[in-house]
């Protein structure tokens, strides 16, 4: 049975999701939503969808849409969401959840309430590197984990790009907008809950801007501990289009190492590489000459067509809401348990003591909202 899906937002990641969708034979309808009509009805030409709008509940709430793929800008995913979920739609909603630990506590309870099918977009699981680790860790080939190391590098155009499109910054800090994607990882494959955390954050890059350049911290289990670190101040120059990685997890009876920094294909030319965020007005901003190639996080351009991970994920979720199929896609508790943690970190870092993560939702975001 054919299904019918809505986009809501046009830009780069829905555009990619959406070109995906409309070569799925299991999808017969899109419907396209951005507040941006250029942008919107190009999309709509480029891969012939059925329906544009720049009323995101006026095509949520359509009859020919079963599902709905949320893609807009990060602080605005809660109400196309909480519309898509009070009209059982299907979901598949860009991390996080929301920026709000009140509003991602609402929408879980909402979702159970209506037993909505609610994926988010952590597209590092779609990546085989770790998709072969979890198998591993979970077919129980190093024990049990004693203790994890997390590094996440980034060019500092990803957040430079981020904060540019709003002036309410208190939550776009580093961990709760791209740490959330290694965090995730590194918590499929561990595999347990922390029980608190300590942490500390510097911005004397990107003070100026209204963000954090790096947040270190240490999380504590009942019987482990994990160091979770981000950076993504590195200079524009960077060869990393955006996101490298290096995970270690130490086990009773081996260990996983993982090295994700894409150095082993570099290209260095005479020629500008480009870089991920070009938005309007700033192309030329920068020029880069070395790039490490891979490092793309949605995957690789070939053809004019894109393959890797943000492909996989598309298709295998198209492949659920059409076939029913299982797939490993975060649901909506481990978005709110990352958007949780990240939070908790941010909180760790103001006050400069170590955080229980007993805590709740309420008593974290009025302490981390509290002007001093």
């Amino acid at each position: 049975m054919t299904k019918g899906i809505a986009i809501i937002g046009c830009g780069r990641i829905g555009r990619i999701r959406g070109k995906i969708a409309s070569e799925f034979p299991g999808i017969s309808w899109i419907g396209l939503c951005d507040i941006n009509e250029k942008l919107g009805y190009q999309l709509k030409d480029d891969i012939e969808a059925d329906f544009f709008t720049t009323d995101y509940s006026e095509l949520i709430t359509r009859p020919e849409v079963d599902a709905v793929i949320i893609a807009t800008s990060t602080w605005s995913h809660f109400e196309p969401t909480l519309i898509a979920i009070e009209n059982k739609r299907k979901i598949f909603v860009e991390k996080p959840l929301t920026l709000d630990a009140n509003q991602s506590r609402f929408l879980i309870s909402k979702i159970k309430e209506h037993n909505t099918d609610a994926c988010v977009g952590y597209t590092q699981r779609f990546r085989r590197k770790f998709i072969s680790a979890k198998q591993k860790v979970s077919s129980n080939q190093i024990g049990d984990i004693t203790c994890a190391v997390t590094r996440t590098f980034m060019n500092r155009m990803g957040p430079m790009n981020e904060l540019r499109l709003t002036q309410d910054r208190n939550s776009l800090t580093p961990m709760v907008v791209s740490g959330t994607h290694s965090l995730d990882m590194s918590l499929w494959l561990i595999n347990d809950q922390p029980k608190s955390v300590y942490a500390k954050s510097s911005d004397k890059i990107l003070g100026e801007i209204g963000t954090k350049d790096a947040t270190f911290g240490l999380f504590t289990f009942d019987d482990k501990i994990w160091s979770m670190n981000i950076c993504w101040a590195l200079p524009k120059r960077w060869p990393g289009a955006s996101y490298g990685l290096q995970l270690g997890f130490v086990g009773t009876h081996g260990i996983i190492d993982i090295e994700d920094t894409h150095r082993d294909v570099i290209i260095a030319s005479e020629f500008d590489q480009g870089k991920i965020y070009r938005p309007a007005g700033r192309e030329d901003e920068i020029e880069r000459y070395v790039d490490f190639l891979t490092s793309y996080p949605p995957g690789d351009i070939y053809n004019n067509e894109l393959w890797g991970p943000v492909k996989d994920e598309t298709f295998s979720w198209l492949q659920r809401i059409c076939l029913d199929k299982q797939t490993p896609h975060a649901n909506a508790e481990e978005a709110h348990r990352n958007l949780f943690l990240t939070l908790a970190m941010d909180l760790s870092a103001k006050m400069g003591q170590e955080i229980d993560l007993s805590i709740d939702e309420e008593e974290i975001m009025e302490k981390l909202n509290r002007t001093e």
